[in-house]
């Protein structure tokens, strides 16, 4: 049978934004219980140290204090923080204890946890905590990791957590001596999500029932509820882990952190629900931090300007510990370094180290945003010194799309090998800069207008979504026709339940008003793995439609029963069942029925695009202006327009933000500097008012029932270079090449002080 697609495809309104535009939305300081205490962390000032003693005492007698609870109070061994993605071999040395015992390895670690009759009193108790540190040298770096001389975890003998080759082609194809050559190295800043809520935690131990339940759970709470019931030693049906709204995710929300256990520990041993909310110092303290990553990176090529190899070391920065996510930021590094182009030879060493500093996790699209500021600036620099224009030199090395399905090889240890599936990436490249003007406007570079410098820089990305363990759904229709949706997927604000309704909608003929999401939680199906890698659509959106088409099945043989024919002769059309003698009978008269599915692709989907950035450079104040900025995207089949050109546009400002303004600054002992939103600067409205989105659907995948690609991360990847190569094109006349980012005022006065140093020699 022949079905109309009416909703997917469509621009329909969020179904989301009446409950959370009319103040009915429920995010977890909201939520009060009866004996509700609250908590608060005692965290190290120390970033790296022995723990002599922790005198809690004069916290514990302060009135209002229910409890104090450090390490003496923990079971033993103190449970650590498993790997949820990346288990790079041997990684497992250097994770996480739930509380700090005997040692101390970054600014922020949890040492204690007070519990108090208002959030007030636990705080003031907090500064009549008394630790005797014996202060150890820290580690500050990369290099200072490297070089081993302060190991943060003397039982594993080194720092480095991993350390590797991976290679594609022949590494000799590179030494042919007529190639042309180009080494460089970069570095980008380490920064973070900053969603607009911070973490936070109601956990509630109900002793008759020995029944934890933990409000406030994101992104992936089935795994936090597996690993929490472990360590409580509790079986798993026994722990609910209950998602509300929330307000952003990006990534570092939602794996599990020492408090995920410390919360729920802590109610279960004084017997009351205990609520925790971060504040926003602590969240740049102890939320996941990410991106800090340097590259020494050579490009060979013909003197045509036909890419034949890249070669080089990225080596990471993963703060103290190993978090759930944290090798994934390096491995992916490698594996998207060479973009959306045929490059025959790929031969890089990865290294990833720990050192005195915030643990680092999956930050948008990590991996992604770094390695194509690797490339992408050093391919421009290439271009330059070849005497091509950026733009044909990109477009002469595009992976053609008669070369799709396209192998990349075995390019991250703890996968095998992958391809890029379908699209045209000449075709959306030529889009871009159409669109954009390319051509004309780039007549501009180098040229003073008004008194600033402008330029224009491009880049093209590409990146996988969809990954980890396959998505589960089931369907309910009931006693009042209406659909009831269950999926392991989690919201974090990407609008998940507009999209599955779409879905639900058209494949059961049913209007939208009578479908609800329910999603999330752990009470909802027995398994699911949540929402990270662009995967909410991708897994959870082809579980739904896996589960909707047995329950389709299932309301068709049961009108078919009644009416005396099979379920072929049965359309389903406004909440009925027809049979086209015009006989016909409601969804509610068939329930209840089911219906059940998974999905878990064996091969993830890749989106990719191409972004250009216009910018104008005040020289005399190092202010760099967004004039314009353009992304155009293939995204497969497109269930909604309207929310993924906002997963866009949120994609690229968070970009821009890690392109011109965000930075983590630590100093040499290891104390971070920027704990406040007054010392870390985020993008506003005002910042950048001249971006556009183009998503296209070009070429959706065969890879998944409904053809989609991620689309909420891939274009946060092009920001960072697209803009380092304008500001590259404005500078030209000083020769100025940006190789670090952040690109804020005092970046660009070092780049012109250094480039007229090299003037006066």
């Amino acid at each position: 049978m022949t079905k109309a697609n009416t909703y997917v495809g469509s621009s329909m309104p969020r179904v989301e934004d009446q409950r959370l535009l009319t103040g009915k939305g429920e995010f977890i300081d909201d939520v009060q219980l009866p004996g509700m205490l609250n908590a608060a962390v005692f965290r190290s000032s120390m970033a790296h140290a022995i723990v002599r003693r922790i005198d809690t005492s004069e916290a514990r007698a302060l009135p209002g204090v229910v409890a104090v609870l450090s390490a003496a109070d923990l079971p033993r061994p103190i449970p650590r923080i498993p790997i949820r993605i990346a288990p790079i071999e041997g990684a497992e040395r250097f994770l996480q204890p739930v509380i700090a015992e005997g040692c101390v390895r970054y600014v922020g670690e949890p040492l204690a946890i007070v519990l108090a009759e208002s959030q007030e009193l636990a705080e003031d108790a907090l500064d009549r905590i008394e630790v005797d540190f014996e202060p150890l040298d820290p580690v500050s770096g990369i290099g200072d990791a490297r070089r081993n001389a302060t190991l943060l975890h003397p039982e594993a003998g080194t720092n480095l957590v991993a350390d590797y080759q991976v290679t594609r082609g022949d590494p000799a194809m590179a030494d042919d001596a007529a190639l042309y050559r180009r080494t460089e190295s970069f570095r980008i800043q380490r920064h973070t999500a900053v969603p607009m809520e911070t973490r936070g935690l109601v956990a509630q131990w109900d002793a008759g029932q020995g029944r934890l339940t933990v409000r406030g759970a994101a992104k992936v709470p089935f795994f936090i509820r597996n690993h929490l019931a472990r360590m409580l030693g509790l079986a798993q049906e026994m722990v609910e882990l209950i998602e509300l709204d929330v307000g952003g995710g990006f990534g570092v929300r939602g794996e599990f952190y020492p408090e995920d256990f410390l919360v729920p520990f802590a109610s279960r041993a004084v017997g009351r629900p205990v609520k925790w909310i971060e504040d926003r110092r602590e969240h740049f303290m102890a939320t996941a931090h990410s991106r800090e990553m340097e590259c020494s990176l050579e490009i060979a090529c013909t003197s045509e300007g036909r890419i034949i190899a890249l070669r080089g070391e990225i080596a990471a920065d993963l703060g103290a510990y190993v978090s759930p996510t944290g090798p994934i930021v390096p491995s992916r590094a490698a594996q998207f370094l060479a973009g959306p182009y045929h490059v025959p030879v790929l031969d890089l060493h990865v290294v990833a180290a720990l050192s005195s500093r915030t643990p680092v996790g999956s930050y948008r699209g990590p991996g992604r945003f770094e390695a194509a500021f690797f490339r992408e600036r050093l391919m421009d620099m290439a271009a330059r010194d070849l005497g091509i224009a950026p733009d044909e030199f990109r477009r002469m090395n595009l992976i053609a799309a008669s070369d799709l399905p396209y192998s990349i090889g075995q390019l991250v240890p703890y996968e095998g090998p992958a391809s890029y599936d379908t699209g045209d990436y000449r075709a959306v490249f030529d889009r871009c800069l159409e669109d954009f003007g390319w051509a004309e406007r780039r007549k501009l570079d180098g040229r003073e207008v008004a008194g600033r410098l402008h330029g224009l820089g491009l880049a093209c990305v590409i990146d996988s979504s969809g990954a980890g363990p396959g998505e589960h759904a089931c369907l309910y229709l009931q006693q009042d026709g209406n659909v009831r949706v269950h999926v392991g997927s989690s919201a974090l604000g990407q609008g998940i339940e507009t999209t599955f309704t779409q879905i639900v909608a058209d494949e059961l003929g049913l209007h939208p008003e009578r479908i609800r999401i329910c999603h999330g939680s752990t009470s909802l199906l027995d398994e699911g793995h949540g929402s990270f890698h662009s995967r909410s659509l991708i897994m959870g959106g082809n579980a739904i439609v896996v589960a909707a088409r047995a329950l389709r099945d299932a309301i068709r043989n049961a009108a078919a029963a009644r009416f005396g024919c099979t379920g072929d002769e049965i359309r389903l059309q406004d909440g009925r069942a027809c049979k086209a003698e015009g006989q016909s009978t409601a969804f509610a008269d068939l329930a209840p029925l089911e219906g059940r599915g998974s999905f878990g692709g064996a091969e993830k989907p890749f989106g990719y695009g191409t972004h250009v950035a216009h910018v104008a450079v005040d020289v005399g104040t190092g202010h760099v202006e967004i004039v314009d900025y353009l992304a155009v995207e293939d995204a497969g089949r497109i269930v909604n327009p309207a929310i993924v050109r906002g997963q866009k546009i949120g994609a690229i400002v968070q970009g821009l933000g890690g392109a011109l303004l965000e930075h983590l600054v630590y100093d040499d002992e290891a104390q971070l500097r920027t704990a406040s939103l007054a010392d870390y600067m985020l993008p506003t409205a005002a910042d950048f008012p001249q971006l556009d989105a183009v998503t296209l659907a070009l070429a959706p995948t065969p890879r998944n029932p409904l053809g989609v690609k991620g689309a909420g991360e891939d274009a946060i990847a092009g920001p960072g270079a697209a803009v380092a190569n304008a500001v590259a094109a404005a500078l030209s006349r000083y020769g100025v090449e940006p190789k670090e980012l952040p690109l804020d005022p005092p970046r660009i006065w070092a780049l012109l002080a250094a480039a007229a140093a090299r003037a006066c020699r």
